[in-house]
């Protein structure tokens, strides 16, 4: 992983797909250590935190993780979850926070030298190389190691730098779980 004392950084967390990425891979990620590494390596501007609640329920499993981030040096940056039933009569919950991070990134491009994008989205292909048209330096952490791959192969392309989500974890693991079969990318904790 490439990063540089002198380079201002800022970390965009697409929070539904690291939290797939990570299940998939069968890992907790220790959201202090991941600060920790990017503080000490980089100039450290800012780090983003995109999920969509559920604000039906009383509890929601996701709010001691936001309260904790809101608290603890990251910009959390949320909306409510819209609830529906598909076709087949099953609860389904949608959270798209694409939007909201793209802005974000757009606006401060002029801010920052490098911008760290965790998601494997391939939506975000044209974002990124509108950032980098700016002189943005842009690095995607995601993984090929999951079946099927997290990362979009056009994603992987536009990036200056991929970083494979699972060599760069022991840095930053809680503790290790058992691998899951892949989640949806709508579907936290």
């Amino acid at each position: 992983m490439r990063l540089s004392p002198q380079e201002r950084t800022t970390l965009f967390i697409d929070g539904a797909n690291l939290y797939a990425a990570t299940r998939s891979l069968g890992f907790d990620i220790d959201y202090r250590k991941l600060l920790e590494l990017f503080s000490t390596r980089s100039n450290l501007l800012r780090a983003y935190y995109y999920s969509a609640l559920l604000e039906t329920e009383d509890y929601s499993p996701l709010k001691p993780l936001t309260d904790w981030l809101a608290y603890n040096g990251y910009s959390l940056v949320t909306k409510p979850a819209k609830e529906f039933t598909d076709t087949q009569g099953r609860r389904r919950i949608k959270g798209n926070m694409d939007i909201e991070l793209a802005i974000d990134m757009l606006e401060l491009a002029p801010h920052m030298d490098h911008a760290v994008l965790f998601s494997g989205d391939s939506d975000f292909r044209r974002l990124i190389e509108a950032v980098q048209r700016r002189g943005v330096r842009v690095s995607v952490v995601s993984s090929v190691r999951t079946s099927p791959p997290m990362i979009a192969d056009e994603l992987r392309r536009q990036a200056d730098q991929f970083i494979e989500l699972a060599d760069i974890a022991p840095e930053f693991t809680r503790r290790q779980a058992e691998p899951r079969t892949r989640a949806r990318e709508d579907d936290e904790p």
